[in-house]
């Protein structure tokens, strides 16, 4: 183990769609580290089925959302395959910053990390609550939602809820 200081890292995730609460722990971790990378996996299997929206919507869909919401310009956004620690050690990130909503999340996510401990020793897991104001917030929710025509503004950012009226306008 080296005892750097861990000055780049990784918030991955699929993304599909990016809410709220995936931005405000992209926000918080540009607030703890210097360097951010959104890492958006490809999960072309997630949950027995591929996802929504493709992996280039996904990445245009952060992009435009950090832009709209005022985050730093400097986090990096770039899509990704095969393993979390293989792309973190590709780019040179020390560590992984995943949002905690609730304690299924912390069972899983506790898994993925002791996972990548082993495969990877010197990347770092960093854990962040949600904010309560967002900690009801997924993507599947959101999809629900907006697949039976209700608004989903108040999830998600303009762009993204763009995008899903127009994802869901021929389904309702």
């Amino acid at each position: 183990m080296t005892d750097a200081t861990i000055t780049h890292v990784v918030v991955p995730g699929t993304f599909d769609p990016v809410t709220f609460g995936h931005l405000d722990v992209i926000r918080r971790a540009r607030r703890l580290f210097p360097r951010v990378t959104v890492a958006v996996a490809a999960s072309a299997n997630k949950h027995g089925r591929g996802t929504t929206f493709t992996l280039e919507e996904r990445v245009e869909m952060i992009r435009e959302a950090i832009e709209l919401e005022g985050l730093p310009a400097d986090i990096d956004v770039q899509p990704f395959t095969g393993l979390l620690v293989s792309f973190c050690a590709k780019i040179g990130a020390g560590g992984v910053v995943k949002g905690l909503r609730a304690m299924t999340d912390f069972e899983y996510e506790l898994q993925q990390a002791d996972l990548n401990s082993h495969m990877a020793p010197d990347l770092e897991s960093v854990f962040v609550m949600s904010n309560p104001e967002f900690g009801y917030v997924s993507s599947s929710i959101v999809r629900e939602i907006a697949a039976m025509g209700s608004d989903v503004d108040i999830l998600v950012p303009a762009n993204v809820a763009a995008r899903l009226r127009e994802r869901y306008a021929s389904d309702v």
